[in-house]
């Protein structure tokens, strides 16, 4: 069993990152701040989607080398329920304002979100730029933004759509001090990711945007299209040489053990559906 001391050095609370600690310090003024004006449910998810990545990276840092079957139902669950709430709570809203409008707001979110994704990689194979994280923390704040304004524009959206987008902060922060524990840096750069939902999300839920259907229909179809995006890269890749394989020390062609790996991907993805469906048949 791990000592303490070597606990600490694993996770890295020996070499804080700067940066990660002010985007903590962020979060904490910000959050003060708001308590007179955001919506509650904005602080509530941003706040979740902190705890749900650092915690998550701390259990990664502790693990690394780690458990195949569960990144794959962290990624699988998180997949299947942000697939699920973005089709229920966002496309419909979207279409109602505006059909085309919407249509055109989940295509331009879609390629949007692919476009952002390729060239964060090809920045990531930048020297001066830190990969992993740095992509993290621009997909965070993307989506916090879009968090808050999707609030702001609705306020009496429930909770649920708000918890199952920010689903995936688990399991990307699992995988992400999976990788930076076994290259000897500290995780604590991922507390600026933790935080990127709250640093955008609360300022944008303060803003008013204009309540024409057709800016309606447009964000709320970008927003959806952009979570598809994300959900969708999340779904679990069961193929040799992927994150999935390497975390079960998959070498050559075994077949057999990325088979039973795809059997626990599709049952993953379906519980994370079905998890949104009774969820909203409770609240309904």
């Amino acid at each position: 069993m791990a000592s303490d001391t070597d606990t600490i050095a694993r996770v890295g609370l020996d070499r804080p990152s700067l940066v990660g600690l002010a985007g903590l310090a962020g979060l904490v003024v910000l959050s003060t701040l708001a308590l007179a004006g955001a919506p509650v449910k904005v602080l509530i998810i941003s706040w979740v989607a902190f705890a749900a990545m650092a915690g998550s990276a701390v259990l990664g840092a502790r693990t690394a080398g780690g458990d195949a079957v569960r990144l794959v139902w962290g990624y699988g669950l998180a997949s299947g329920a942000m697939v699920t709430s973005a089709a229920v709570f966002l496309v419909p809203q979207a279409i109602g304002f505006d059909g085309p409008v919407g249509g055109f707001g989940i295509a331009a979110g879609l390629v949007g979100g692919y476009s952002g994704h390729t060239v964060g990689h090809r920045l990531g194979h930048r020297d001066a730029f830190d990969s992993a994280p740095a992509q993290l923390a621009a997909h965070s704040l993307a989506a916090g933004a879009i968090i808050g304004l999707v609030y702001a524009a609705l306020p009496e959206l429930g909770l649920l759509l708000g918890l199952a987008i920010v689903s995936h902060k688990g399991p990307a922060g699992y995988a992400a001090a999976r990788r930076l524990a076994d290259a000897d840096r500290s995780i604590t750069v991922l507390l600026l990711p933790s935080a990127g939902v709250g640093l955008t999300a609360i300022p944008a839920a303060l803003v008013s945007p204009p309540s024409a259907p057709a800016v309606n229909a447009a964000i709320f179809g970008f927003a959806a299209g952009v979570f598809l995006h994300v959900a969708m890269d999340f779904l679990p890749e069961c193929e040799v040489g992927g994150e999935v394989s390497e975390a079960a020390g998959v070498e050559g062609h075994a077949h057999a053990v990325l088979d039973r790996m795809r059997v626990h991907a599709v049952a993953s993805t379906l519980g994370g559906a079905v998890a949104v469906f009774v969820a909203w048949l409770v609240v309904a």
